[in-house]
């Protein structure tokens, strides 16, 4: 199963070209870019784990790149993103996000169904890799 999650979460993977062009037009924004992986994609997990520092100050696409490629070295087994963040008054928030590295197996999420009182039917996702394994183990 393909997560999709982020910008362009429906289009093949970017290569690093593709990377390189998205960072220009962040940088073009004036706005920062973040890095941030996580072994839990849950579409409700927001806060995945930061890479480094945002990088409010650098404005060349190439030091971000390999920044981008230190990350898939150091968590090549875990889903990597990458965040532009708006700090202009008045938005102040996340613009845009893509997925930039993942895992070679994407083993998907369940549906779990709880009855509640008053034969109320209650659904939620979960995803496989969170069951299997705790985190940090799971890819």
């Amino acid at each position: 199963m393909r997560i999709t999650q982020g910008t362009f979460s429906f289009l093949p993977d970017l290569t690093d070209a593709q990377i390189t062009k998205q960072l220009e037009y962040c940088l073009d924004k004036g706005w920062a870019v973040g890095i941030e992986y996580t072994d839990d994609p849950h579409p409700r997990n927001t806060f995945w784990e930061m890479y480094g520092n945002p990088m409010f100050d650098l404005k060349d696409a190439a030091g971000i790149l390999m920044e981008i490629n230190t990350c898939r070295k150091t968590f090549p087994d875990q889903y990597i993103r990458v965040t532009a963040f708006d700090s202009t008054h008045g938005t102040e928030s996340v613009v845009m996000s893509f997925i930039v590295n993942r895992p070679k197996d994407e083993p998907g999420f369940r549906l779990v169904r709880t009855e509640e009182p008053g034969r109320t039917m209650r659904y939620s996702i979960e995803s496989y890799a969170v069951a299997q394994r705790p985190e940090g183990a799971r890819y």
